[in-house]
């Protein structure tokens, strides 16, 4: 997923506010879902909620940069999966992360759902 850093993006020294890396990787994970037509939830009282994050800063983006974030599958099981994101700006990676996300029901870890499954082998 391609990102453009806007000015809202940046802390005082123009340089990408740590935070909005991890926001720009939860874009790039939604729109697996939204491309495929689907929202990631079935009901609003269930869908994927971050377990662990393991994030690395490696280097800075700045205003009017174009940001690619990538999503690779480490590892699915029954009610979670294991994602790692990286955000490049060109050849230079600037950002890593290795995220859990657990799907809930009700307050509770369940089985992911066949079709959230699916999306996310096909993907």
């Amino acid at each position: 997923m391609k990102i453009r850093v806007y000015y809202e993006d940046t802390d005082a020294g123009g340089i990408v506010y740590h935070t909005n890396y991890i926001k720009y990787c939860e874009r790039a994970r939604s729109e697996i879902f939204f491309e495929q037509g689907q929202i990631p939830s079935l009901s609003q009282s269930s869908g994927f909620v971050v377990r662990d994050i393991n994030a690395s800063f490696l280097a800075t983006a700045t205003l009017g940069d174009m940001l690619h974030v990538s999503t690779d599958i480490v590892n699915i099981r029954n009610s979670s999966i294991t994602l790692l994101q990286e955000v490049w700006k060109e050849e230079i990676k600037l950002f890593s992360m290795e995220v859990v996300l657990v799907y809930i029901d009700k307050g509770h870890p369940c089985r992911i759902p066949d079709i959230f499954r699916d999306i996310f082998k096909a993907f």
